[in-house]
Parts: structure tokens; sequence; C-alpha cells
């Protein structure tokens, strides 16, 4: 068993990452600033004795000494998301997403931590038109969110390069799955969208619809942390993985899936109707990834494609939302 710090352990992706470490019986502890991060979505965990949490702040030096202390592993999740959150506020998403990377990765490498895997980004991709989405070929960003996660993998290689650290970076697409926050300014489309559903109001699709997204479930993200962590092919180190599931969906796909779904338990559902907006600025037209690269190296192979993913999640905003 091993000790495991994840860092934004309060979040969407950090909690489930938390579940699943403590059902395996390894020693987890969480940092979190609770900025994005929900504390009944680790409430659960108080009386494990194997569970630690620790309120900080990534962009405080001292909090992240005190996280890593024994942390054989980080799953560093911690960051400001959303793109149009970066434009409407850049310092403080340069801050947090790139100074406390740093901060986080100086105390890792001081600590002896065996291996840094960290959260990157699809965004990463920017401008570049070419699909499916390859690992080694990125264009331009597009928005402030996008920058600070490609210099989060610059930052990782040279960590790698210069101090001989093990790193890992998951480039996540469109993750959605439990515990996924459907309130706030800047919700994800997929929670936004069976909770309006649900309340009988109308989705607003950014532009026409014809945008598509490699929307991707929270248990193909979990396997890929696990994969990365207990990777021991010394190729498989000091990289980025694409961690999607190698299709796309519109969003008008995206609906019409949602509204079949949700019309199993409340036909009055599929009679809602959808609105259109303008396009959102810094978002990509298409994202669709090739997950060769994890497939070969990590041995990975997802579980849940979009229907799959959708069907669970649908399912869990039934029991959880209010």
């Amino acid at each position: 068993m091993s000790s495991i710090l994840i860092t934004g352990g309060a979040g969407f992706i950090g909690s489930n990452l938390v579940e699943y470490f403590l059902d395996k019986g390894h020693q987890v502890v969480v940092l979190d600033n609770f900025a994005t991060g929900h504390r009944h979505n680790i409430q659960q965990h108080a009386d494990n004795p194997n569970f630690t949490l620790i309120e900080g702040d990534i962009r405080h030096t001292a909090d992240c000494e005190k996280a890593v202390q024994g942390a054989d592993y980080v799953l560093h999740q911690a960051a400001l998301g959303s793109v149009p959150r970066s434009i409407k506020d850049p310092q403080t998403t340069n801050e947090v997403n790139i100074s406390g990377f740093l901060n986080m990765l100086v105390a890792a490498r001081d600590a002896g931590v065996k291996r840094f895997i960290y959260a990157a980004s699809s965004s990463t991709y920017g401008d570049s038109k070419s699909l499916p989405k390859v690992e080694d070929k990125i264009g331009k960003p597009l928005s402030p969110y996008a920058i600070t996660k490609y210099v989060n993998e610059l930052y990782a290689e040279i960590f790698s390069k210069t101090y001989g650290m093990e790193t890992i970076g998951l480039r996540y697409f469109n993750v959605f799955g439990r515990r996924q926050d459907p309130n706030g300014a800047y919700a994800a489309v997929i929670p936004l969208f069976v909770k309006k559903l649900m309340n009988y109001e109308s989705p607003v699709i950014n532009g026409a619809g014809d945008y598509s997204r490699d929307f991707t479930y929270i248990d193909n993200v979990i396997q890929m942390n696990e994969k990365a962590m207990l990777a021991t092919n010394p190729e498989a180190v000091n990289t980025v993985y694409n961690t999607a599931v190698g299709d796309r969906t519109t969003l008008n796909q995206l609906v019409d899936h949602l509204k079949e779904i949700l019309a199993n338990y409340d036909p009055a559902i599929a009679t809602v109707e959808v609105i259109h907006g303008p396009n959102r600025q810094g978002d990509i037209p298409h994202s669709l990834a090739s997950v060769d690269k994890a497939r070969q190296l990590l041995g990975y192979e997802p579980t849940h494609a979009i229907k799959e993913g959708l069907q669970e999640a649908v399912q869990w905003y039934r029991e959880n939302l209010k």
C-alpha cells in the first residue's frame, strides 16, 4: 500500500480518486482550499484512519511542503479550470495553475516523491486543426487557461530532465461523471444540461451545436491515474498522455442523448426545447483524442463510451440533485 497525496481532492475528479484509492487500502492525503471543491465530496471519509485532510493552498509553499511529507505519489488535480474564468481573470488562473504547480513540483522534488502525476488538459492542443489529437502535435493556445496547462507540461519536463523526477501528465478531455458540480458560473456542460432538463428548462448550446468533444467518463480518468502511478516501463514515464475515449460527440448529439436517457424516467423531458446562443470565446471547434499511446505504454483501455457514461452520470444526478 502506498501513501498518495491528492491535491484538489475535494473537487470533482479529485474526490473520485480519493474514494477509489481509499477503497483499495492506500493512505490518502488531501490538500484543498475549497475554492472550487466541496467538503461534502469527502466528508464520508472523515473517520477513515487512512484519510488525512490538509486545508491549504498550493500557492503557499509551506502548505505544499506539509502535504508532501511521507508521500510516495502525488496526483496533482488542484487548479482553476474553465476557459471563460481564465479570460475574465487571467492573473488568478496564472497564480494557481502555474505558481501553484511549480510550488508542488518543488515540494515533491525536495520530499523525494516517487512520481508526480498531474492533470494536464486537451486545451493544450490550441488552434491545431488535426484530428485525432496526437500528443506530440500541438498548436498555439487559445486562452490563458490553455497557456497555464501547457506551461505545466514544460515545467514537468524540465524537472524530469534537470532533477531526475518522474512525472506524467494526463491531458484530460471533457471529463464528466458523479460529483461534477452543476451549479456556479463555470459549471461544465453535462451536469448543467442535466440539471436544466430535469427542471424542464431549456439548455443553452453555444453556437449551432456542431462543435464536438471527446467526452470522457470519470472511471476512464481514474484508470489512467492508476496506470500512470503504477507504470514500470521506463518509456512510459516523463511524458504526457491523452486521457479520453477516442470518440467524439457534437453538442446537439449530447443533448439528444441526455433527453433520451432522462425521458425514460420522465417522458415530459423529451419535449424540452434547446436554445442556441453565440459561440464561446476561446473554444476550439472539435476535439478528438488518439489514445493509442496510452494503450501501448500504459495498457489503458477505456471502460465507458459516451452513452454508458451518461447513463451512470444521469442516474447519479437523479439521486443526488436537489
